[in-house]
C-alpha cells in the first residue's frame, strides 16, 4: 500500500507488487496480519506531508503493524518462526552533532520510523503482506493476546508515553482535546492511571460517546472559549493536532496546570494566544511518539487494564485499502480502521 506523489502536488494510493529487500542476518521475515491506518498515513495521502515530513517519492505506508514470524533471523536473534509479534517502528539514530537525552532515543536526530518521509531516502513502511524487519523491532505477544487486539499496541504506546510525561494523574482533573484514536487511548490511559475526572472535547458526538465508554465523565461538543475555560483541568492533553485545539488546551488548563501537546501540528507559526500560558504559569510539554511504552501497552492490552472496546471501528481487507482510507478520514463515522492482510 503505497502513497505516490503526482504532478501538481497531488497524491494517490496504489496497491503494488514490490520486491522484498535482501535480508541481513539480524532481520526476520514477518507475515503481516493487521495494520492500523494512522493520521500520518492519511496526511501523506491527502497532503503529501505529515508535519514537516514531505513525501518526495513513492513510499510504502504503515507503521502500526502486527503479524507472525514467517522466517526467523539467520543469526538466531529474535523470536522463532510462528511467533506472533507486534512491531516497534522506530530506529534511533545519532548524527554526532545534535544534543538530546540519551534515555530518550525518540528525540535522536536521525531516528527513522516505518512509513516515514522525515528523511530522504524515505523509510519504507510495512503495509504489505510480507515485511523484512530487524529483530530488535519485534515484540512477542503476551499469552492470551490476539493479533487483532495487539494491533492497537503502537498507538497505545503513544498514549502511554503522553500520560507518563504528564506525571502522576491520581486524583487529578484531566481534559482531553480531540477524541480520535490517540485521544481515545489517552482517555483510557488516564483512567487507568487514576485520574479523578476526565473531560473530553470533540467536534463529533460519536467521538464523545466513545469517550464516555472509555472513562470520560464530562464531554463538551464544539464548546466556546467560555465553556472550555470553566473546566480548569490540572492536566490537558491536546490530541487534535490543530491550532484551535492548542488554543483550547491553554484556555482549559487551571492556573499552574500542565499542557501535553500530542497532536502533530503543521509546520509554521500558529495563531495561539500564548499570553495565557504566561499569565497562568502553565507548563507546556511536547510529546513525540514513544520509547519503550509499547511493552507496557502490550501488557495492559493483555491484562485488560487498558480499555479499548470501541476504538477499533472497522476491519477491512487490503484489497479494499482505498475504501479503508476513505473511511478513516471520516472522523464522524470511524475511529481506528484496521487493514487485514
Amino acid at each position: 500500500m503505497r502513497a505516490v506523489p503526482e504532478e501538481g502536488g497531488g497524491q494517490r494510493l496504489e496497491l503494488a507488487e514490490i520486491e522484498l529487500p535482501p535480508r541481513r542476518p539480524d532481520q526476520a521475515l514477518i507475515r503481516v496480519a493487521y495494520g492500523g491506518v494512522c493520521g500520518t498515513d492519511l496526511h501523506y495521502w491527502l497532503h503529501g506531508a505529515a508535519g514537516a515530513s514531505i513525501l518526495r517519492h513513492p513510499m510504502t505506508l504503515g507503521h502500526e503493524v502486527v503479524g507472525t514470524v514467517e522466517e526467523a533471523a539467520a543469526d538466531g536473534s529474535g523470536p522463532a518462526a510462528g511467533t506472533p509479534v507486534a512491531v516497534h517502528p522506530a530506529t534511533p539514530g545519532d548524527d554526532g552533532r545534535t544534543r538530546y537525552p540519551a534515555e530518550r532515543p525518540n528525540l535522536s536526530p536521525r531516528c527513522t520510523y516505518l512509513g516515514s518521509a522525515a528523511h530522504d531516502p524515505h523509510t519504507e513502511g510495512a503495509f504489505s503482506r510480507l515485511a523484512v524487519l530487524e529483530t530488535r523491532m519485534l515484540r512477542p505477544l503476551p499469552e492470551g493476546l490476539g493479533l487483532r487486539e495487539a494491533a492497537l499496541a503502537e498507538p497505545a504506546g503513544v498514549a502511554l508515553h503522553a500520560v507518563s510525561r504528564a506525571g502522576d494523574l491520581r486524583g487529578r482533573e484531566v481534559l482531553v482535546i480531540g477524541c480520535g484514536p490517540i485521544g481515545s487511548l489517552i482517555i483510557a490511559a488516564a483512567a487507568r492511571a487514576g485520574a479523578a475526572r476526565i473531560t473530553a472535547v470533540d467536534l463529533h458526538e460519536s467521538a464523545l460517546e466513545r469517550a464516555r465508554e472509555l472513562g470520560a465523565e464530562g464531554t463538551l461538543h464544539r464548546p466556546d472559549a467560555a465553556e472550555i475555560a470553566e473546566v480548569q483541568a490540572d492536566v490537558v492533553f491536546e490530541s487534535s493536532g490543530s491550532w484551535q485545539g492548542t488554543d483550547s488546551a491553554l484556555r482549559g488548563a487551571a492556573r499552574g496546570g500542565r499542557v501535553l501537546m500530542v497532536g502533530l501540528l503543521p509546520p509554521g507559526q500558529q495563531p495561539v494566544d500564548l499570553s495565557i500560558a504566561i499569565a497562568r504559569e502553565l507548563e507546556l510539554l511536547g510529546c513525540f511518539r514513544f520509547n519503550d511504552e509499547i511493552d507496557e501497552a502490550l501488557a495492559a492490552l493483555a491484562d485488560g487494564s487498558l480499555r479499548t472496546g470501541p476504538i477499533v471501528s472497522h476491519v477491512m481487507d487490503l484489497d479494499d485499502a482505498r475504501e479503508a482510507f476513505e473511511t478513516a478520514r471520516r472522523a464522524e463515522d470511524s475511529c481506528k480502521v484496521l487493514l487485514r492482510f
